[in-house]
């Protein structure tokens, strides 16, 4: 797949999670309430108004994967986060190496390719598929048995102690998320529509 191929998919992909409605326990296996929107956090625009957004209903036509698509979308959330941060942080440093100098690849956008012909994006690959077996299944699995929430990995080192302000957080990392989600999709698309690095124009 070439970087344009995987441009337009990565955006058409964070789009459709980005807005994909909140969901409720992976397990549960009663019928769906009056809406799974009131379970849980993330139901609200970025003016803070409620938005339930879930036009196909797929929260209530694949109600046992629920709890999965709040996994999926959390994680994808995060990662654009740390992609967004990495496309600008790029344009500016690199980490040590000449496979990965301005002069090996001057410009970010270029850098998959390249790092796909010297070896490091196999690596990472690998990497990722490690996590996948060893942390992403048996925590997708304790989801299911009801012992753990989607997303939750417990790191709650700088966690809120009230449950009101830990919401407010959750809410933020799922609107922060969704519009890393577009945004990764946006800075791809127009690095390579311009050839220019941050601010993309």
């Amino acid at each position: 797949m070439n970087i344009k191929s995987a441009a337009v998919f990565s955006t058409l992909a964070a789009t459709a999670s980005a807005f994909s409605g909140p969901s409720s326990s992976f397990g549960r296996t009663t019928a769906v309430q009056a809406s799974v929107f009131d379970d849980y956090v993330g139901a609200f625009d970025y003016r803070g108004k409620e938005f339930k957004f879930d036009p196909l209903k797929l929260s209530e036509t694949y109600e046992p994967f629920q709890g999965w698509f709040r996994e999926t979308e959390l994680r994808h959330g995060r990662t654009a986060m740390l992609a967004v941060m990495g496309f600008i942080a790029t344009d500016y440093m690199r980490i040590p190496g000449d496979m990965y100098s301005f002069e090996a690849i001057p410009k970010t956008i270029d850098a998959h390719d390249a790092l796909l012909k010297s070896g490091p994006m196999y690596q990472l690959a690998l990497w990722i598929g490690l996590f996948d077996i060893l942390i992403t299944a048996p925590s997708v699995m304790a989801m299911g048995k009801g012992e753990r929430e989607a997303g939750d990995y417990g790191l709650y080192t700088f966690a809120p102690a009230d449950k009101e302000t830990f919401d407010k957080k959750r809410q933020a990392e799922l609107m922060n998320g969704r519009l890393a989600m577009i945004a990764v999709g946006g800075i791809a698309t127009q690095s390579i529509v311009t050839g220019h690095g941050f601010p993309y124009i």
